[in-house]
């Protein structure tokens, strides 16, 4: 039995107008309800701006932890504080805690009671794992706020992160006003290309830097003019200073008071020594126990010891690494001075083949004495491109050609393997209500469960290795093999 079949196309013209009509005015109708004033709902995309936006917020104004400005003062409950860090080592942090709830104080016995809302304990702290997840990272300098604090055992948590000043990378210290460069004159000597690579670093920072060469005493008189009219050339006037005389540490003092300075430099060159001399601890503890900074339990702390020093290698001429990690410490003047690792190769990875050029002053000083002229192309890289200003004629331009190759080769890498695209630490939920809730994107495939299918497959594979491993232990048994061919 044949079933007749029709199509509505083939219904006649007036019919299929008709209902067109009808369900045309109904549509209308329900959009004129649904939208009385007739606005418009065009979705428009995205702009490269919007999306930029997005994900600032996301990263910096999270539900999960918003960054706290410098000048925000957070209500503080009884188990919380605000400090800084002074050193990370491991997994724990040391944190100065310079404020707590203003109605409570600690005692001895660990209870609470009324007095002064401004002290100096010093806190064993780890690292809430929210801040881990969605990667902020903590640093040392960082004003950071501290929860769940046990007085007694003087531990905590460190919740959140306040907005940073400045941060550096190499080595990794955050609120830094001042960087101290320092190489030394002898044991081990300046290698031109080295100082170059640690000066571009540093002023990529944007943070004023000092220029010091220790162990002036190893050398005459004659090689320090040489090297001095040599940095000028390169627009630097160094400090020569010795911890043995004691020569230069005056003017170091003077320019490091009342800031925060972190000391740069090759392992060798004598960062701790001088440390130790710039602080002479039997002078802190007189500023401190005159200016009441610090808890007088933490005085024969850490804080206050000497850094450990360590000689020169005698078969490569180079410094061991003694210290192992970053640490801030106080100076007699006001202000701390960092005590960093030493590290031979600067990673300049906030240094671009663009950006390179505005970091040698020599480049900088032809510029600006050739306003308002200037090169042909924005995008000159001073490799002689025609209307090029910057000639090859100054010492460092081979240097320059070296990072600037380096840096290429650099910035192709990351292009082929990691993309510009990339996904912010943070993702926006859609709970209950429409109430938008935050929450960490997890790094794929680091938290994630293995399925059932692929735990049985991996166990069945296991049975099957097994079994062969059985048979092969068969064919090698010659009484197994004996047996077998008398049962045949």
């Amino acid at each position: 039995m044949k079933i007749a079949s029709f199509s509505l196309l083939r219904l006649p013209l007036t019919v299929s107008a008709t209902r067109h009509r009808f369900f045309s005015a109904f549509i209308v109708a329900a959009g004129r309800r649904q939208n009385p004033n007739n606005v418009s709902r065009k979705l428009q995309q995205p702009t490269k701006n919007l999306l930029k936006a997005r994900e600032t917020i996301n990263n910096h104004f999270s539900t999960l932890a918003p960054i706290l400005s410098l000048e925000e003062k957070p209500q503080l409950s009884h188990d919380q504080a605000v400090g800084t860090v002074a050193s990370s080592q491991a997994n724990f942090m040391r944190v100065i805690v310079q404020h707590i709830p203003p109605e409570t104080s600690v005692d001895p016995s660990g209870s609470f009671s009324k007095g002064s809302g401004e002290i100096g304990v010093e806190l064993l702290c780890v690292v809430k794992a929210v801040l881990k997840k969605i990667k902020r990272r903590v640093l040392v300098g960082d004003k950071v706020l501290v929860g769940s604090i046990d007085w007694v055992d003087r531990r905590g948590a460190i919740e959140n992160v306040f907005q940073r000043k400045t941060e550096i990378l190499d080595p990794p210290v955050a609120n830094v006003d001042h960087l101290l460069v320092l190489f030394s004159m002898d044991q081990p000597k300046i290698e031109p290309f080295s100082l170059t690579r640690f000066l571009v670093e540093a002023e990529s920072t944007g943070i004023p830097l000092t220029l010091a060469l220790n162990k002036s005493e190893l050398v005459s008189q004659e090689e320090i003019k040489a090297w001095k009219s040599r940095l000028r050339s390169w627009a630097y006037e160094p400090i020569f200073c010795s911890v043995d005389s004691k020569r230069g540490l005056d003017t170091l003092q003077f320019i490091m008071r009342e800031q925060t300075s972190v000391i740069v430099g090759p392992s060798g060159v004598g960062k701790s020594s001088l440390i130790n001399a710039l602080r002479d601890n039997k002078h802190i503890l007189g500023a401190v126990e005159e200016k009441n900074w610090f808890d007088p339990q933490i005085l024969g702390s850490k804080w206050y010891e000497e850094q450990r020093v360590g000689e020169v290698s005698v078969r490569s001429g180079r410094g061991k690494h003694t210290t192992r990690h970053v640490s801030l410490l106080p100076l007699p003047d006001g202000g701390y001075l960092a005590d960093t690792p030493g590290f031979n190769q600067p990673s300049l990875i906030k240094v671009t083949k663009n950006s390179l050029a505005h970091h040698f002053p020599e480049i900088r000083k032809v510029l600006k004495d050739s306003e308002p002229a200037k090169c042909a192309f924005n995008n000159c890289l001073h490799l002689g491109e025609p209307g090029c200003l910057i000639k090859g004629d100054w010492e460092r331009y081979p240097y320059y050609l070296q990072l600037l190759d380096e840096i290429k080769i650099r910035e192709e890498f990351q292009l082929r393997t990691i993309g510009t695209k990339r996904e912010s630490d943070v993702r926006c939920k859609v709970g209950d209500k429409g109430v938008v809730q935050a929450e960490p994107r997890l790094e794929p495939k680091k938290y994630r469960r293995q399925s059932r299918k692929r735990v049985n497959q991996s166990l069945l594979d296991e049975l099957d290795e097994l079994d062969d491993e059985d048979d092969t232990l068969e064919d090698d048994n010659p009484i197994l093999r004996a047996l077998r061919e008398e049962n045949k």
